[in-house]
C-alpha cells in the first residue's frame, strides 16, 4: 500500500503545480475521498472485439473497477471504477477537417493517461484539439465522480462531481460540480459549480449559470467530504444491480435483442424493458421498464426508468430520465436530470433539444413541444417558459439574448445548427440508421465482444498497484 500512497501524494502535488497561479489546492477535496484500500476489492477489465484495435500499456497504476477498449496507454495513475473507451479514435489514413485545414493522420491515436487519478470518470470520443491528433492525453488532473472528458485533452485541471468537459482543449483549469465546458480552447480557469457554457469562438457563445441555493439539493461539493446531494443518493440507491453484474461471470439475457443492437454484458436491466433495432446500450447503463425505439441509445452511466423513447433517442453519458415520454429524435445532454412521476408525467416533442446538466424535476404533469431548446432548472411550466425556445426562435437570433439565467451572443442558426448535426453524427456512429448493410456502428460493432479481467497486487508495499502490463495482438 505504501507506493499506492506515494503514487496519490506525487498525483496531488503535480496538479497542485499546475494550479498554482489560481491558488487551488486539490488535496483537501481527495485526501480520502476514496480510501486506497478499495483499490485492492475490484478488478479492471477490458474488451476484445474484431473491430477495434486491441493495444494496452499499463505501467506503474491503480486500475480498480475500470474498462478499457482500444488503444490506451495509463503511468503513474489511479483509475477508480472509470470507463476508457478508444472505439472513437482516428486512425492512421484518416484526414481531420479543422477550419480550413485537412490534416492527414500520420499513425493510429491513443488515449495517453498519465499522472491522473481519475473517479467513476468517463473518457471517450477522439481529441478535436489539431495540434494533438494523434495523442488523447490526460495530464496532472483529477476528476471526481461522475465526471466526462469527452474529446478533449487535458493537462493540469481538477474535475468536480458530474463536471463534463467537451471537445475542448483545456490547460491549468477547475471546472466546478456539474459544470459543463464547451469551449474549443481554454486555460487558467476556475469554473464556477453549476456553469454551463458552449462556445464556437466568432460564432455563437451560449452561458448559463444554476442557481447554487437550488443546485446544492441536487449535488454539492465542498472539502473534507464526499459529494452530497439527491444525484448522489439517486445513484447510490441503485448500486446493487451493479454489484450483482458485476460479481458475476456468466448472466443470462432475459429478454431479446434484435441482432442488430447491442446491449453491453455490464448495463443492468431490470423487467419490463423492451430493446427495438439499432438500440445501443453502453456498460455501467441502468435500465427499468424502458421501451427504447429503433436507433434509440443510452449511453454510459445513464438511467431509463420508467420511460419511453420513440426512437433515434440520443441519451447522452451519465444522462436520466424517469417517468418521462419522448418523441423521435430528441438529444438529452450529458449529465441531465429528468425527472416526472408517476401520476405526473414529463412529455417531449419531436426534435427538441435538452442541453446538458439540465435538471427538469417536476411533480405536476409537463409537455415540451416539439422543436424547442431547454435548458436550466426547470421545476413547473413558468420555469419553462424562461428556460426553453423554440428552435425555429432561438435560430432568429443574430447579436444576443438574455433569458433569465441564460445569456447568448452571436448567431443563433449556428449553434443550432451545430447542435443538429452533432446529434446526427452522434446517431451515426452509434449505428442508428444501419439498413443491414452499410452504416455499421457502435450498436452492431459492439456485439461479438469478448472480456478479460486483471488484477492487483493484494498485499505488501505494491498493494493496489497493477503489474506492468502490455496487452497486444
Amino acid at each position: 500500500m505504501k507506493e499506492l500512497e506515494k503514487l496519490l501524494e506525487r498525483i496531488i502535488q503535480r496538479i497542485n503545480i499546475n494550479l498554482r497561479e489560481l491558488e487551488y489546492d486539490v488535496s483537501p477535496f481527495i485526501k480520502n475521498l476514496v480510501p486506497l484500500h478499495q483499490m485492492v476489492k475490484f478488478y479492471a477489465f477490458y474488451g476484445i472485439t474484431p473491430n477495434h484495435p486491441l493495444d494496452l500499456v499499463f505501467r506503474h497504476s491503480s486500475l480498480a473497477g475500470s474498462y478499457f477498449l482500444g488503444k490506451i496507454r495509463t503511468r503513474n495513475s489511479i483509475l477508480y471504477k472509470s470507463d476508457i473507451r478508444g472505439d472513437e479514435l482516428k486512425q492512421k489514413g484518416d484526414v481531420f477537417h479543422y477550419q480550413k485545414f485537412e490534416i492527414p493522420i500520420t499513425r493510429d491515436e491513443g488515449i495517453d493517461i498519465e499522472d491522473s487519478f481519475l473517479i467513476k470518470t468517463l473518457v471517450h470520443n477522439f481529441s478535436h484539439d489539431p495540434e494533438t491528433l494523434e495523442k488523447f492525453f490526460i495530464r496532472d488532473t483529477v476528476s471526481t465522480h461522475y465526471a466526462n472528458i469527452h474529446g478533449s485533452p487535458i493537462d493540469g485541471c481538477f474535475l468536480g462531481p458530474f463536471a463534463t468537459v467537451d471537445l475542448t482543449s483545456m490547460r491549468d483549469c477547475v471546472i466546478g460540480t456539474f459544470s459543463y465546458v464547451q469551449a474549443g480552447e481554454v486555460g487558467h480557469l476556475n469554473v464556477g459549480p453549476g456553469t454551463i457554457w458552449v462556445r464556437n469562438p466568432d460564432e455563437f457563445n451560449f452561458l448559463y449559470r444554476h442557481p447554487l441555493n437550488k443546485l446544492n439539493h441536487y449535488i454539492n461539493f465542498i472539502a473534507g467530504r464526499p459529494p452530497q446531494g439527491f444525484l448522489m443518493d439517486f445513484v447510490d440507491d441503485r448500486k446493487e444491480g451493479f454489484q450483482r453484474v458485476f460479481n458475476a461471470v456468466n448472466l443470462e439475457q432475459s429478454f431479446p435483442v434484435p441482432s442488430n443492437a447491442s446491449l453491453d454484458r455490464y448495463a443492468v436491466i431490470k423487467p419490463k424493458t423492451h430493446i427495438s433495432e439499432n438500440v445501443l446500450v453502453a456498460q455501467r447503463a441502468y435500465l427499468q421498464n424502458a421501451w427504447l425505439g429503433k436507433g434509440a441509445n443510452a449511453q454510459e452511466n445513464c438511467y431509463i426508468i420508467n420511460s419511453r423513447l420513440e426512437g433515434c433517442n440520443v441519451t447522452a453519458h451519465g444522462a436520466k430520465i424517469i417517468e418521462a415520454d419522448l418523441g423521435k429524435n430528441i438529444f438529452v445532454g450529458f449529465n441531465s436530470f429528468l425527472r416526472g412521476r408517476a401520476d405526473s408525467r414529463l412529455t417531449i416533442g419531436n426534435e427538441s433539444i435538452i442541453m446538458p446538466h439540465t435538471i427538469i424535476d417536476i411533480k405536476k404533469p409537463l409537455t415540451i413541444p416539439p422543436e424547442h431548446l431547454v435548458w436550466g432548472l426547470i421545476t413547473n411550466s413558468q420555469e419553462l417558459a424562461s428556460n426553453s425556445m423554440t428552435l425555429k426562435d432561438f435560430s432568429k437570433i443574430n447579436n444576443g439574448l438574455i433569458k433569465g439565467n441564460m445569456s447568448f451572443e452571436g448567431n443563433g442558426a449556428g449553434f443550432v445548427t451545430a447542435f443538429r448535426e452533432r446529434i446526427h453524427h452522434i446517431l451515426e456512429a452509434n449505428g442508428a440508421f444501419f439498413d443491414g448493410k452499410k452504416n455499421k456502428g457502435h450498436a452492431q460493432k459492439n456485439q461479438n465482444i469478448s472480456f478479460n479481467t486483471i488484477q492487483p497486487y493484494p498485499d505488501g508495499k505494491l498493494q493496489g498497484l497493477y503489474p506492468a502490463i502490455v496487452i497486444q495482438p
